[in-house]
């Protein structure tokens, strides 16, 4: 892309990884990411929300973050849930995404945000790892996650 983000999905890895720029410090960028009113903003697309009040994030490794998000549609949920692994604030994030029903489940999804500053803006390298089936990384994951971050870049703009 001409904007210097980009996206790539790679199904024999069971890995996507999204980079984009936001024209935003990296300590916005930081918040969007640990802040729960911030989250809110954009982690979902219409008609999916993620009310603040079913967000909770415990910023530390081995701290444990929750968010449900709603369809305005129906009204079904789906919750996430996971650990923090790692927190170098203000540039890297890994956290965990477990099986809400089960969280002693192996199976999960390792997602790494990794934020550096670029003259007042911020790149975000985004990383997504785990056993979901292959063709969800190269389709639906991207799709979503893009959908996501196009919020994200909105919500950005609003609060910088």
């Amino acid at each position: 892309m001409s904007d210097g983000n980009t996206d790539t999905a790679s199904p024999g890895n069971r890995m996507l990884i999204i980079t984009r720029i936001f024209d935003a410090p990296r300590a916005l960028v930081w918040k969007a990411w640990t802040d729960p009113t911030h989250f809110a903003q954009w982690f979902g697309t219409p008609p999916v929300t993620t009310p603040v009040s079913t967000i909770s994030m415990d910023v530390r490794p081995g701290g444990e973050w929750r968010a449900t998000m709603i369809s305005e549609v129906d009204g079904s949920t789906q919750p996430f849930v996971g650990v923090y692994q790692e927190v170098e604030e203000p540039s890297r994030l890994v956290l965990v995404m477990q099986n809400p029903q089960d969280r002693s489940d192996p199976k999960v999804e390792v997602v790494t945000v990794t934020l550096t500053e670029l003259d007042g803006k911020t790149e975000m390298r985004f990383q997504q790892v785990g056993h979901l089936p292959e063709e969800v990384y190269a389709t639906g994951l991207k799709h979503g996650w893009g959908g996501f971050f196009d919020r994200l870049s909105a919500h950005l703009a609003e609060v910088n």
